[in-house]
């Protein structure tokens, strides 16, 4: 867990993000996610904290919304570029926890489990108050995150296996006395007996933890759904979408 951001998200990691019209790319996950997002946009422009390779962005962009990105990894903002120009889709290099992107902004995202990526609770602290320095009055901060779970793991075990399928394996390692998980992502090909195996450290947060970051950064939880869709979350829900509002007039949508 030595290993600094950057180096995890390297030009291998880049090439091997992107699954168009599959997995995170399948119209099924991603559109949901990119219409509550222009909805909550309204009119106003939109930051996204670690654009990675544009997956949410370069459809929302598409839509006519105004995106800016903010992303640490070089590489991943070099395959962003081979679908968006920085005209269409400026993007600041730097750290989500304390770049600063030019103007203000009605509404802040972080998806896919993002902010888990900073692994100690004093960044993501910084994070929400790096998000609350950018927004507008009323502007709001989205974060999708999943549910860490602990409740899967019998006294001893340290693994939970969240995913299995054709030429993929997926499991999580977990340190509960430092709150911490790795998780360990296989893939093989049918041909052949050798797999790659891509790993990826991260602090784990409990959606209750992360309503008192928000509150630490000035927020209030404005609403929270299992999904992008808005179902229901319940103490089953593997995963949440959550929105948090600053003090302030609401924008019209």
């Amino acid at each position: 867990m030595g290993r600094r951001q950057d180096e995890i998200w390297d030009e291998a990691a880049a090439r091997r993000y992107d699954t168009p019209g599959t997995g995170m790319f399948a119209p099924e996950v991603l559109g949901p996610t990119v219409r509550r997002l222009r909805e909550l946009a309204g009119d106003g422009r939109v930051l996204e904290f670690a654009v990675g390779t544009g997956r949410v962005a370069v459809p929302l962009a598409g839509q006519g919304v105004p995106v800016t990105g903010i992303e640490l990894s070089q590489p991943m903002i070099d395959q962003l570029r081979t679908k968006a120009g920085e005209a269409e889709l400026p993007v600041v290099v730097g750290d989500m926890a304390s770049a600063r992107a030019p103007g203000s902004y009605r509404l802040v995202y972080l998806v896919f489990n993002t902010i888990s990526n900073l692994l100690t609770q004093q960044e993501q602290v910084a994070c929400f108050r790096n998000a609350a320095r950018h927004l507008e009055p009323g502007g709001r901060f989205v974060i999708e995150l999943w549910v860490p779970e602990l409740r899967k793991l019998p006294p001893g075990q340290q693994a939970v296996v969240f995913e299995a399928g054709d030429g993929y394996v997926g499991l999580d390692t977990y340190d509960v006395l430092r709150q911490q998980v790795v998780s360990h992502h296989f893939s093989y090909g049918e041909d052949g007996p050798e797999a790659e195996i891509f790993r990826s450290p991260h602090r784990y947060i409990w959606p209750a933890e992360l309503d008192l970051m928000a509150q630490l950064a000035g927020f209030e939880l404005e609403s929270r759904a299992a999904d992008w869709a808005g179902a229901e979350f319940t103490a089953e829900s593997r995963g949440h979408v959550s929105v948090y509002r600053l003090p302030g007039p609401a924008a019209a949508e």
